[in-house]
């Protein structure tokens, strides 16, 4: 009697040393234009020979709602997860529109995590070279000469606002009522989050008031 001997298919592991890559974008609309940056990312993924597992896309208004970088929020979770090994995305300002710090904590991030990063269009800003220590380090130079920027446009502006309408600067003084109310709240059990939100103020605040009062 004749049997019938079945095969089963055979099955290619996948490479472990082949990258996980996942696509990043921002943009205003999900136009032709992004499709078109999409597929081109995708393309240089392929020619890496990275393996695409997901594509994230923010769309952003302009606005400040947290719903517009609730993609980003997910790049990082997958990432805690590791779950991919490269984040790719079209350019440093199609990654992160935050300022210079954000965007180096952002990258700072993804290096703990022990994930690469890299701009398409700006081959010199990845960490997969030899270069990127260099890079980081050039990113936090930029990040801290911008942070004394502001800082010096700020005091520049108060001190602008002193000299034209005689106003002083700092914090405004708080009534010693409610100084001593702060402090009677405390004595009564209340703990700094109940004393901030029955006086209006936030629980930093609520401990430096009671702080005060007790001299």
């Amino acid at each position: 009697m004749k049997t019938t001997k079945t095969t089963k298919p055979i099955i290619t592991p996948p490479d472990p040393s082949q990258k996980k890559c996942l696509i990043y974008a921002r943009c205003s609309t999900r136009d032709q234009e992004t499709e078109n940056q999409l597929a081109q990312l995708r393309d240089y993924a392929k020619k890496q020979d990275w393996q695409v597992v997901d594509e994230i896309i923010d769309i952003a208004s302009g606005g400040k709602s947290s719903k517009e970088r609730e993609g980003l929020d997910k790049v990082f979770q997958l990432a805690h997860r590791k779950e991919f090994d490269v984040l790719l995305f079209w350019a440093l300002d199609r990654f992160s529109r935050e300022g210079s710090r954000k965007t180096i904590a952002y990258l700072t991030i993804l290096d703990d995590y022990g994930v690469a990063w890299h701009s398409f269009t700006e081959q010199y800003l990845s960490s997969l070279g030899i270069f990127k220590d260099c890079i980081i380090s050039l990113l936090s130079t930029l990040a801290k000469q911008e942070k004394i920027r502001i800082s010096e446009r700020t005091k520049a502006g108060l001190e602008r606002t002193r000299r034209v309408n005689g106003t002083r600067l700092g914090r405004p003084k708080t009534a010693p009522e409610k100084l001593k109310k702060a402090l009677k709240l405390r004595k009564g059990g209340l703990s700094f989050a109940q004393i901030a939100e029955l006086m209006g103020v936030s629980r930093i605040r609520a401990f430096q008031m009671v702080k005060l009062a007790a001299g």
